[in-house]
């Protein structure tokens, strides 16, 4: 491949943008083993948030992801490949930017029960502090009633 086809590759799939519009690959050949992506990333999604026991095999997924991406970009920026090889590893690469995107959108259960605790106290300190700003103590009684 020439050279300015190699820098097309590579700031195509290093662009911010690059995976607006992208789907997600059906199945990409990860670390030697077919996965199914676009099932196992909807299926993760649906869900809003990772469960505790799931946990661990999401983190490994997207690190398995992380380390292909790199693989597909070297082979690209060493120029082991045809143009014609180069596109398809730069489609996958931006396929695998999009799934990870995806993947780490997602939050752990424990921070979504953080969350709604958080809120739960920030309603009570927003009561206390109306009831305190219109003259109630927490007794019900009125101040400066005298």
């Amino acid at each position: 491949m020439k050279e300015f086809e190699r820098k097309q590759l590579l700031e195509r799939v290093n662009r911010e943008s690059a995976t607006v519009g992208v789907d997600i690959p059906d199945a990409v050949d990860v670390q030697g083993e077919e996965v199914e992506l676009r099932d196992f990333v909807f299926e993760i999604k649906r869900r809003d948030t990772i469960p505790e026991g799931e946990r661990e095999g999401v983190e490994t997924a997207k690190r398995n992801l992380r380390r292909e991406r790199l693989e597909r970009l070297q082979r690209i920026e060493d120029n082991e490949v045809s143009y014609e090889e180069g596109e398809r590893l730069a489609e996958s690469i931006v396929g695998i930017d999009r799934a990870l995107n995806a993947l780490e959108q997602l939050r752990p259960a424990d921070l979504e029960q953080e969350a709604q605790l958080q809120e739960a106290q920030d309603q009570k300190r927003w009561m206390n502090f109306l009831k305190q700003a219109l003259g109630r103590d927490s007794g019900g009684a009125s101040r400066g009633g005298r």
